[in-house]
């Protein structure tokens, strides 16, 4: 197992060890809970995950939401609820977060917004010295995924990446497992997602609506061409906002995949697949099968976002494939089989474990220690990066070659060039120092 990736996993099941023998804060657990300073939270992207991380922050008394950020008004009220039903004082409202990123009171920033804001958001909280929480993708294109890590590194950071499986007891389990031998050699890794989507249909551009600031919510990305399809979910199937479904969930399985293996960069990334099933504005593949050649090892994505039927009866799943044994998981514990046909057996499995709530704690946690968390900016980076190679190599229709030291692709220019991203004024990718 390479160094880096060897503390990766024992960084990792250490904070485990530790989080389970510490007194910390679980909201209606019988833990004893120790005193801390209040962590006052700008939460950035109220719409849908942002709403969905409330409870689970909320849970934790030392946390304070000082402020909610979002450029559309009608997400505000049912938010404002969530908060005031639990009792917590009324935190202030603004349209852009940048505002409380000026609030020297703000401790940290869940950036829950579209992807395409999640590095300039992560690295203007860094340079105003705030602690960052920012869901997956970590980010939109390579090039932003690496300026994060400098800025966490640089202005002495925690960013945490909303990769929960970091931080479940189950999931550390199998990289313990599979690095432990005790599946044979592991040369293939399967990664998936099935799911039945609805169609978008096809809009024409039109102004937005009065409670939506879209030229914000557009931030880096273009503020021309406004569409009722675009905002507030679907923008994750437009290249200018998302990075399809492979960003949006085969970043989880990709991470696990990458994890169990110990492994850091691919040296090879091809991608096939289409839009097959859908005849809307969708611009990201509804069918994609994406692999990645590590030495000794390949992994596979595959995902359709328009059938029901998964693999091995699971409509997500991540399965090592050793010459011993097969262990497969379906994001929440696992098996371990052997044999084929009738002389199948389940040898060992471990039960789901919580994920959410110990990443959130493991957050707050890092926030006192001034640690690294569990799915720190770099891991997750590295882990992202495979989502956008495989983009890149469909977008492309290319065999990509990638030169992991300098995090650049070799002799392909036009899948080089979409590293990175251009940017409107006003919203560039700052530098970091």
């Amino acid at each position: 197992m390479p160094a880096l990736n060897r503390r990766e996993f024992l960084g990792t099941t250490a904070a485990l060890a530790s989080g389970l023998s510490a007194g910390l804060h679980v909201a209606g657990g019988d833990e004893p809970t120790r005193d801390r300073p209040p962590v006052r939270i700008a939460l950035m992207g109220v719409n849908s995950r942002g709403k969905q991380l409330l409870p689970d922050f909320m849970s934790f008394p030392e946390v304070e939401i000082a402020y909610l950020c979002d450029p559309d008004d009608d997400t505000i009220p049912s938010t404002l609820k969530l908060v005031q039903d639990k009792g917590r004082p009324t935190p202030k409202v603004v349209k852009d977060f940048r505002k409380a990123l000026e609030d020297p009171e703000v401790t940290a920033l869940v950036c829950a917004a579209p992807d395409h804001w999640h590095a300039l958001a992560t690295i203007l909280a860094c340079q105003a010295g705030k602690d960052v929480y920012v869901e997956k993708p970590c980010c939109h294109n390579p090039i932003e995924g690496r300026r994060m890590v400098e800025a966490a590194r640089h202005y002495g950071r925690v960013v945490q990446v909303g990769t929960q499986r970091r931080s479940g007891a189950d999931m550390a389990a199998i990289a313990k497992e599979v690095q432990s031998g005790r599946l044979g050699d592991v040369n293939f890794v399967r990664t998936w997602i099935t799911s039945v989507r609805p169609g978008i249909g096809h809009e024409s551009v039109t102004p937005p609506p009065a409670n939506l600031d879209f030229d914000l919510w557009a931030g880096p990305g273009p503020a021309d061409g406004y569409k009722k399809n675009l905002v507030h979910y679907h923008w994750h199937w437009r290249w200018a906002f998302g990075t399809g479904e492979c960003g949006n969930n085969g970043i989880h399985g990709l991470d696990v995949a990458r994890w169990g293996l110990g492994v850091e960069y691919p040296e090879i990334v091809t991608c096939g697949g289409g839009r097959y099933f859908f005849e809307d504005d969708q611009e990201t593949p509804d069918t994609q099968l994406a692999v990645f050649d590590f030495p000794g090892v390949a992994i596979q994505w595959e995902h359709r976002t328009w059938s029901p039927r998964g693999i091995d009866g699971e409509a997500f799943g991540v399965t090592f494939y050793g010459t011993e044994a097969v262990l497969t998981t379906n994001g929440r514990g696992w098996k371990i089989v052997t044999g084929t046909g009738d002389k199948e057996k389940v040898v060992d499995k471990h039960d789901d474990a919580e994920q959410m709530q110990p990443h959130v704690r493991n957050f707050l946690d890092c926030i006192a220690s001034r640690e690294k968390p569990n799915a720190d900016i770099e891991i997750n980076h590295k882990s992202t990066l495979l989502c956008h190679l495989a983009n890149i190599a469909w977008r492309t229709r290319s065999v990509v070659k990638f030169d992991g030291k300098n995090e650049s692709i070799v002799d392909n220019p036009a899948a080089s060039a979409l590293l990175g991203r251009s940017y409107r004024k006003g919203f560039e990718l700052p530098s970091v120092g």
